[in-house]
């Protein structure tokens, strides 16, 4: 990675859901599709800066799988690659490692 954001910044790949491209029999071509809201932190800045001058760090690390609102952060393209850059605060919550389903007993 090329980037390291400033202050509360965070850059974020996009997770693409593996859906089908049929749905209900319909073809949805990708440019009626929604763009996932849903994506994993590429990189971080080093916080947030108080008016007292104070850093707070950020919530968020590297890897962290997030949700994000529609229309927040901007899109960027590096080496070849999309990502999003926005502010911590339009991070809606961290999503927690998903869990490998449990086996069946027989």
């Amino acid at each position: 990675m090329n980037i390291r954001p400033l202050y509360d910044r965070v850059v974020v790949k996009r997770i693409e859901d593996n859906e089908t491209s049929m749905q209900g029999g319909l073809y949805i071509p990708d440019s009626a599709k929604e763009k996932p809201q849903e994506g994993e932190v590429v990189a971080i800045g080093k916080g947030k800066r108080l008016e007292n001058g104070t850093l707070v760090p950020l919530d968020v690390q590297p890897g962290d799988r997030i949700l994000f609102g529609k229309y927040s952060g901007s899109d960027i393209k590096l080496d070849g690659q999309e990502y999003m850059i926005m502010r911590e605060d339009e991070i809606l919550g961290i999503l927690d490692k998903q869990p490998k389903a449990a086996k069946k007993a027989s």
